[in-house]
C-alpha cells in the first residue's frame, strides 16, 4: 500500500502540532502551477522545517501577522508565490478563527467532529470561509471543497486512522477535485477528453477558474463510480477501497511513473 507520507516530506509529531501543520498546509496548497518550479512538496517540506525550526511558527496569534514575504521567507522560497496575498488572507483567518472558536488550535476542531469526517468539512467549511470553493455549472451551485476533504484525508493518512485520524465515515468523502487526477485516469485510458479540451490542455491553454471546462474536468470522473471500477480492477474481492487511498495511489502514479 502506498504510504500517506511516502516521500517524507511531511511534518508528524503525532500529536496536535501535526494537526495544526495539516491545516495550515491544506489552507495553503492551490495554484502553484503559475511557477514551473513550485510545487506541493516544497510546500509541505517548507512548512515542515519552518515548524522544526519554531514548533510556535503556527500558533493562532502568529498566522494572523505573516506579511507576503515572511510567508516567502518560512518556504525559503525566492520570489513572491503565485496569489501571494490570498495565501497571506488565507493564514489571517486561519489564525483568527481558530483563536475565536477553537482556542486557538486545529486539534479543537478535529476533535469537536466527533469521528466524523463528514461534520468536520461541515465545521471547516462553515468556521472558514477560504475553504468553500465552489462553482456555478448549468444553473446548478457545484460544492466541491477539495482541500477540506484534503485536510479530513490528511488526518487519516498520517494517523494511520487512529486519534486524531480516526473517522468512522470516512469512506464518505470523495476523490478530490484536483487536476491531477484527471489527467492521471486520462493517461490510464479510463478518462477521455473531448477533442477540443485535450487540445487546449496539450497547447498549455489556461482552463479560467470556474468556466465549463475547469467545473467538467474537476467532477466529470463521478468520483463513486470510478473507484467502484478501480475497487474491481485492483482487488478483485469484496474488500471496500476507500476513495482517498486510490487519491494517494493516483497521485503517488503521477509523481513517480507518469510525466505530464
Amino acid at each position: 500500500m502506498i504510504e500517506w507520507d511516502y516521500e517524507g516530506i511531511h511534518y508528524f509529531d503525532n500529536g496536535p502540532l501535526t494537526v495544526q501543520y495539516l491545516f495550515v498546509l491544506d489552507a495553503l496548497n492551490f495554484c502553484f502551477w503559475p511557477d514551473k518550479d513550485l510545487n506541493y512538496d516544497h510546500l509541505a517540506k517548507g512548512l515542515k522545517e519552518a515548524l522544526l525550526n519554531d514548533h510556535s511558527t503556527f500558533d493562532a496569534d502568529r498566522l494572523q501577522k505573516y506579511t507576503g514575504p515572511q510567508l516567502r521567507e518560512l518556504l525559503k522560497w525566492p520570489r513572491s508565490l503565485p496569489l501571494e496575498e490570498e495565501r497571506v488572507r488565507l493564514l489571517h483567518e486561519v489564525g483568527f478563527e481558530l483563536e475565536r472558536s477553537f482556542e486557538g488550535k486545529a486539534s479543537k476542531l478535529v476533535e469537536s467532529c466527533g469521528k466524523s469526517a463528514v461534520k468536520l468539512i461541515a465545521l471547516v467549511t462553515r468556521h472558514f470561509p477560504g475553504f468553500r470553493d465552489h462553482s456555478m455549472y448549468k444553473g446548478h451551485q457545484v460544492f466541491l471543497y477539495k482541500r477540506a476533504q484534503i485536510f479530513a484525508a490528511d488526518l487519516w493518512g498520517a494517523f494511520k486512522g487512529q486519534g486524531y485520524g480516526e473517522f468512522n465515515d470516512i469512506g464518505s468523502i470523495t476523490i478530490f477535485a484536483d487536476y491531477i487526477v484527471p489527467a492521471v485516469l486520462q493517461q490510464l485510458g479510463v478518462l477521455k477528453y473531448s477533442p477540443t479540451l485535450a487540445n487546449a490542455i496539450q497547447a498549455s491553454s489556461e482552463i479560467g477558474a470556474g468556466t465549463k471546462e475547469e467545473v467538467e474536468l474537476c467532477c466529470s470522473i463521478y468520483f463513486i463510480m470510478v473507484s467502484q471500477v478501480l475497487n474491481d480492477l485492483l482487488l478483485h474481492s469484496y474488500l471496500e477501497v476507500l476513495v482517498n487511498i486510490i487519491e494517494c495511489f493516483l497521485i503517488s502514479a503521477n509523481g513517480l511513473h507518469l510525466k505530464f
